[in-house]
């Protein structure tokens, strides 16, 4: 009898070059899980028409039409635009997603304020790589939920394949920055930025829980999708919590 396959659907910024190395990698401990990727167009962030454009969800639809004839199991938007968009933009698309599909759908955002009202954080650091105006739109957001973002940092970038350049000596000083300002977590908020592969060691170091967006989505697909976490515990707290419900957020 053939080992059971658990197959996540991502979603992917086309100029993203981050996230499908480390969630290839966040999975290679999980026997039997696989991920599959299909890309739409992304190339800067920014709050212009232009920019917001690019996540209009026929685009976005028409990549997870896609992924669905792999039969992935779970679909997860590996974006955070639900940040500065608002959340409810969130749900839309994940509510489109299955409706046309039929498999249930999640996103980074999503996943992250799940974990956040799992463990009851009312003050969370942001570290992110965006400009102050769409930082300041994220924080807003956050806000209107109760949750306070004000210990933040960010380098103010605009263009989305830029920040898959920013080394990962600077995304471990800027949490540490802000884990000076004794936020109770925090959340490196971008899908192209090496925050996953620093998580563990930084939570060791800091005493603080710290939740990448990258592996926010992982962490809610994988729940969804039944599976067990054995095999995450390396990459990070997150994996070690329980999923609010197992279906989508």
């Amino acid at each position: 009898m053939s080992e059971p396959r658990i197959r996540l659907g991502i979603l992917t910024p086309s100029s993203n070059t981050v996230l499908e190395p480390v969630t290839q990698a966040m999975l290679a401990g999980l026997s039997g899980a696989s991920a599959h990727f299909a890309r739409f167009r992304v190339t800067e962030i920014a709050l212009s028409p232009e920019a917001l454009a690019q996540f209009d969800d026929s685009a976005i639809l028409q990549a997870a039409e896609l992924l669905a004839d792999a039969r992935v199991d779970v679909i997860g938007w590996s974006g955070t635009s639900g940040g500065w968009l608002g959340f409810e933009a969130d749900r839309r698309l994940c509510q489109r997603i299955t409706a046309i599909t039929g498999i249930p759908a999640t996103t980074s955002m999503l996943a992250l304020n799940e974990v956040l009202a799992l463990t009851g954080v009312r003050r969370l650091g942001l570290v992110t790589p965006y400009r102050d105006d769409l930082q300041a739109r994220i924080i807003a957001n956050y806000a209107a939920l109760g949750v306070d973002c004000r210990a933040e940092r960010h380098l103010g970038l605009q263009e989305n394949f830029a920040f898959a350049e920013v080394t990962e000596a600077t995304v471990e000083g800027m949490v540490r920055e802000v884990a000076a300002e004794a936020p109770e977590a925090i959340a490196v908020v971008c899908t192209n930025l090496r925050g996953a592969p620093l998580v563990a060691r930084l939570e060791a170091e800091l005493g603080l829980p710290i939740y990448d967006s990258a592996a926010t989505v992982v962490w809610k697909a994988l729940h969804m999708a039944g599976s067990s976490m054995a095999g995450m515990a390396g990459w990070g707290s997150l994996f070690s919590l329980p999923a609010g419900e197992n279906r989508p957020s």
